[in-house]
């Protein structure tokens, strides 16, 4: 079956893009792009100038550019919106995460000797949902109950189903009326403050087992982590983090000998255990305690065996390009002008949407924002973070990078010994003027990258020009 993207316009405009000029010099900026999905164009110069002199070492302009711009690479983090960007994200936050593990990018090799785990801690329920439960003899019954009792919207709590690993089904609740959605969106807005809580409290319940105080555990102890946020099929957030000891000043300096796993894992126990977060009371909406859900993961990261930097690395890069899509909620904001009713989402998701929608509208919660972050279902938080000393930035990765590309084409006075006063003066002048491909230029895209023809979304169904 043809592909939603093979349109006789797409099929077209590929034809007219071909048989212009420039063809050539726009197929070497689109390899270089990568497969850029929906790529940004700049119109504008950059001069590069002699300050002693004042002369023009060096002019670029878009001028020379097919159709006049610049396309650059949109970045994003998310698949859903341009698998080219969004993997090398993921390469990005692989190489940050293990490099806490092993070393490297500026972290010394000595690092793999300091205790790490590997924490997963999960949200609380909110209701009964629609589950696949694997076990060694195969897949189990989903809510296999004989004698369940029906709920007070006349639904009989129990499901005997296999789930199939795509049944769209999975994540729903068994009874939609039921379900608090109203907790389940609270607690993906508050997720972020809940982990900030448990950091201070792990921080707390280290320097007591070690018989410091907090303030003196500094002096001893350096806490590192770097986390990530995943959603569950159900709907809300839940965390995996890699959490190493150090000692005081970072991966430098080796931790103290009672600072162990077995401590760290302990420490980690009591810190999720102990720490809450209270909800804006609201008309209609009292205030409720949130915490972490009774699940909770601790395993130690080895190099070698089941769970190796490399694995760890690799399952945090894999969702650090995801968002909530696995839910069947949109990967872009929802507008003034959208119907909720309308909206291309599962049944769950746009229940989820309504409450945040509806939550949105009360003055006492003003301060989370849900109306605003109602697509990604009330999590308004970062997906990757980490803490200042586990390893390099994904800025600086970036740096990195362009300045690898960029060897070839530096630009200098020519004047030697170069110095830090004998500088290049660089002065730019960029405007934004528009996003995305036609339709015909996803075709190219895909043919000169080989990479997969993208889903189509209102970005890439026609390019967004100013």
């Amino acid at each position: 079956m043809p592909h939603a993207a093979l349109t006789p316009v797409a099929v077209r405009d590929m034809a007219t893009k071909l048989a212009r000029h420039d063809f050539r010099h726009w197929a070497a900026r689109t390899r270089a792009l990568g497969g850029c999905a929906q790529p940004v164009h700049l119109r504008g110069r950059v001069e590069h100038l002699d300050p002693l002199t004042g002369e023009v070492l060096h002019r670029y302009t878009t001028s020379r550019e097919p159709g006049g711009t610049l396309r650059v690479a949109c970045k994003t983090r998310r698949a859903s919106r341009c698998p080219a960007c969004a993997e090398t994200y993921r390469a990005d936050t692989y190489h940050l995460v293990r490099a806490g593990l092993v070393g490297g990018k500026g972290v010394p090799d000595s690092v793999t000797a300091h205790p790490a785990a590997f924490v997963t801690l999960t949200a609380p329920s909110f209701g009964p949902v629609h589950t696949r439960r694997e076990k060694p003899g195969g897949v189990q019954p989903c809510h296999p109950r004989r004698d369940a009792e029906r709920c007070p919207h006349g639904r009989r709590l129990s499901c005997t189903l296999r789930h199939g690993a795509e049944d769209p089904r999975l994540g729903e609740p068994l009874c939609p009326d039921c379900y608090d959605h109203t907790g389940s969106v609270l607690f993906n807005a508050l997720a972020p403050e809940l982990w900030r809580r448990f950091t201070l409290a792990l921080r707390r319940r280290l320097a007591k087992a070690a018989g410091l105080t907090v303030t003196a555990l500094g002096d001893a102890l350096t806490v590192s982590f770097a986390k990530v946020a995943e959603y569950q099929r159900r709907g809300v957030v839940h965390f995996h983090a890699v959490i190493r000891l150090d000692g005081p000043g970072g991966p430098a300096a080796e931790p103290p000998a009672w600072a162990t796993h077995d401590l760290l894992a302990e420490a980690v126990r009591q810190a999720a255990r102990a720490v809450t977060v209270t909800t804006p009371e609201a008309p209609g909406v009292p205030a409720r305690s949130l915490a972490w859900g009774t699940q909770l993961d601790i395993r130690p990261i080895t190099t070698t065996g089941e769970l190796t930097d490399k694995a760890v690395a690799g399952y945090i890069a894999k969702y650090a390009t995801k968002a909530a899509e696995c839910v069947g909620t949109l990967d872009r904001r929802i507008r003034a002008t959208d119907d909720p009713n309308d909206l291309p989402v599962s049944n769950h998701a746009r229940r989820l949407i309504g409450e945040c929608l509806r939550l949105g509208t009360l003055e006492e919660m003003a301060e989370l924002r849900l109306a605003e972050w109602a697509h990604m279902l009330g999590f308004r938080g970062h997906f990757s973070t980490k803490s200042r000393h586990y390893s390099t930035t994904l800025g600086q990765l970036r740096t990195d990078r362009i300045h690898h590309n960029q060897r070839a084409r530096e630009i200098t006075t020519g004047r030697l010994p170069f110095t830090d006063e004998d500088q290049v003066l660089v002065i730019a002048h960029w405007r934004y003027v528009g996003q995305g491909l036609t339709p015909g230029e996803v075709l190219l895209t895909a043919a000169l990258t080989g990479t997969p023809l993208p889903p189509l979304h209102p970005s890439a169904d026609e390019r967004t020009d100013l």
